[in-house]
C-alpha cells in the first residue's frame, strides 16, 4: 500500500515521506532515524552534523542568483507519537508505518501516521535533494524528542545556526500562519499506598472505557472530546459511593500530549450487591454515552465479571484518589483575552496508573501565559497534595510570543493571497507546543514563522494527512523560498 503513496503529487515530498516512515522513530528512540538522516545528507555530499543531543543539521548553499538573500533555517522534528488501536498488533520499535490512500487522505492502518511532523521532514528532504528548487543558503534542522519533552530544541546550543529566518513546518492547518504558541509543564502526582487482602465475600469485575477519539491534547483540548481517565473515575466514584466498590488496579491513557482514549480498571464489590451494581453501572454507562453521543459516537463501556483480585487499595487512599481525580481540572482553564478563540490555558489528565501499591498521575498543563500556566499547575498540585500525593513539575518549556512585525510574515501573507485567489491566511497563535519558543531563547534575533498542510487527528490512530492540502502547501513552500528577503 505504501507504493500508492509514492505515486501522489508532489512525488518528491511523498517519496521522502514514505522513505522516512519506513524507519521506526518513536520519541526518545530516534537512534535509527538520526542515522537515516545523517546518511541522507552525506549521500547528497552536503555538510551534515549531529549535535550533542542528537539533532541533525544539514547545510546546503544558495542556488545560483540567490546568494544575496538572507540565510534560512527549515526546521521539523524527527520523532513521532506512537499510538495504536487496542486491537492493532504493531511494534513501533521495529516496524515502519503501514499507510494507505482513502479519497483525499493518507492514513495508517490502526496506528498514528507520523505526518506530525514527518511531512515537514519530508518537505525539507525534498528541498535538500532537488537540483531545480530556488532557495537561499539553507540549514535544515531536524530536532529530536519534540513530542515528549522537546529536549532536542532545549539542547541546541546558541551560535550553531547561521540562519536569520526560521521556517517551522509543524502547523496542521494549511490556511494558518503561526506566529506564537503555548508553553507547557508536566505535572506528575505520585504516592504509595497499602494493599489489603480482598475479603472472601467480594467478587471481581473489570471495567473498560474505550472507543474514544483521543487526539492532540493542545490543538483539540477545547473540542469537548471524552477523556477516558475522567470517565473511568466517574464510574469508580459512583460505584464506591453506592456499593462500596474497591479498586485493585487502574491503567488509563498513555502519552501526556494525547487525550486518553482508553482506560481499564479491576475492582471488587460485595457479592450481595452484584445485581444492583450491574444495573447501576449499565444505567450510568448509558447516561455517559448519551452525553457524549455527538462527539464520541463510538464510545464503549464494558463491565464484565472476572476472578476476584487478590489485593485492593487501602480504603482511605482510594477515597482520596477518586475525589482528587474528580476535582482535578481537565480541559480549558482560560481562553485568551487578547486573541479571539485561542485557548490560553488548559490541562490534560493524560495518565492514571494504580498498581502494586503505587499511584502515578501524569498531566500536561499548557498556556501561552507563563503565570497562568503555573496558576493552573499549582491548582493541580494543591488538589493532589490534599490526598497525600507528592507532586513534581518537570519538562517546563516556554511559549512563543507573537511578533506581528515579522519580516517573513510580511512576505508570506501576500504570497498566500496570490496563490489562493485573494483569500487571506489566518495569522494566529496556537495552543500546541511548537519548538520556536525554545529555539528563540538561544536565537533571540531569528525571525520565526510556522506553517504546514492539513493534518487531522494528530496523536491518535485517526491521524490523516490531506493530499490536496499537501499540494497547496508544497506550492506555498516553493514560492516562499523564491521570495526570501535580501540581506540588509
Amino acid at each position: 500500500m505504501n507504493q500508492d503513496i509514492r505515486q501522489l503529487q508532489p512525488k518528491a515530498l511523498w517519496n521522502k515521506f514514505a522513505d522516512l516512515n519506513a524507519v521506526p522513530r518513536p520519541s526518545k528512540k530516534e537512534e535509527r532515524v538520526i542515522i537515516f538522516m545523517k546518511d541522507f545528507g552525506a549521500n547528497l555530499g552536503l555538510e551534515t552534523i549531529e549535535d550533542e543531543v542528537g539533532n541533525v543539521i544539514i547545510r546546503k548553499p544558495a542556488t545560483s542568483g540567490m546568494e544575496d538573500r538572507k540565510p534560512i533555517v527549515m526546521q521539523s522534528h524527527l520523532d513521532m507519537v506512537h499510538q495504536k488501536n487496542n486491537d492493532t498488533i504493531f511494534d513501533f520499535d521495529k516496524q515502519g508505518i503501514d499507510m494507505f490512500v482513502e479519497g483525499d487522505w493518507v492514513k495508517a492502518n490502526g496506528t498514528t501516521l507520523g505526518a506530525d511532523n514527518g511531512l515537514g521532514v519530508a518537505t525539507i528532504m525534498a528541498v535538500l535533494e532537488s537540483k531545480t528548487i530556488e532557495h537561499p543558503a539553507l540549514e535544515a534542522l531536524f530536532t529530536i524528542d519534540e513530542e515528549t519533552g522537546m529536549t532536542g530544541a532545549m539542547g541546541l546550543k546558541g551560535g550553531l545556526l547561521k540562519g536569520e529566518i526560521l521556517l517551522n513546518l509543524d502547523t496542521e492547518e494549511d490556511d494558518e500562519i503561526g506566529v506564537g504558541c503555548a508553553g507547557g509543564v508536566d505535572v506528575t502526582a505520585t504516592r504509595e499506598y497499602s494493599e489489603e487482602e480482598t475479603p472472601e465475600f467480594k467478587i471481581g469485575y473489570q471495567i473498560i472505557v474505550k472507543g474514544l477519539q483521543g487526539g492532540h491534547s493542545g490543538m483539540q483540548i477545547h473540542e469537548g472530546l471524552g477523556n477516558a481517565n475522567k470517565l473511568m473515575n466517574r464510574l469508580l466514584f459512583d460505584g464506591f459511593e453506592k456499593f462500596g466498590l474497591r479498586i485493585s488496579e487502574i491503567d488509563g491513557g498513555s502519552l501526556r500530549n494525547a487525550i486518553p482514549r482508553e482506560s481499564e480498571a479491576i475492582v471488587a464489590i460485595d457479592a450481595v450487591n452484584e445485581e444492583h451494581f450491574k444495573s447501576e453501572m449499565s444505567t450510568l454507562s448509558e447516561i455517559i454515552k448519551k452525553e457524549y453521543k455527538t462527539m464520541e459516537p463510538d464510545l464503549e463501556i464494558e463491565i464484565s465479571k472476572i476472578n476476584t483480585p487478590k489485593k485492593i487499595m487501602d480504603l482511605g487512599v482510594q477515597e482520596g484518589l477518586t475525589r482528587a481525580l474528580y476535582a482535578a481540572l481537565n480541559g480549558v482553564y482560560r481562553m485568551s483575552a487578547d486573541i479571539p478563540d485561542l485557548v490560553e490555558t488548559s490541562n490534560n489528565i493524560a495518565r492514571v496508573v494504580v498498581k502494586n501499591g503505587q499511584i502515578k498521575i501524569g498531566c500536561l498543563t499548557r498556556s501561552s501565559v507563563e503565570t497562568s500556566k503555573y496558576d493552573l499547575a499549582n491548582m493541580l498540585r494543591a488538589t493532589f497534595e490534599l490526598t497525600g500525593c507528592e507532586v513534581e513539575f518537570s519538562g517546563d518549556y516556554p511559549g512563543w510570543a507573537p511578533n506581528m512585525d515579522s519580516d517573513i510574515l510580511k512576505v508570506m501573507v501576500p504570497i498566500y493571497e496570490r496563490l489562493n485567489n485573494g483569500e487571506k491566511p489566518h495569522v494566529a497563535a496556537c495552543h500546541a507546543g511548537l519548538e520556536c519558543g525554545i529555539l528563540g531563547q538561544n536565537y533571540p534575533e531569528m525571525d520565526m514563522i510556522s506553517f504546514g498542510p492539513n493534518i487531522k487527528g494528530a496523536h491518535s490512530p485517526d491521524e490523516r494527512a490531506q493530499i490536496s492540502s499537501t499540494q497547496k502547501y508544497w506550492e506555498f513552500v516553493l514560492e516562499i523560498l523564491k521570495h526570501i528577503p535580501k540581506k540588509k
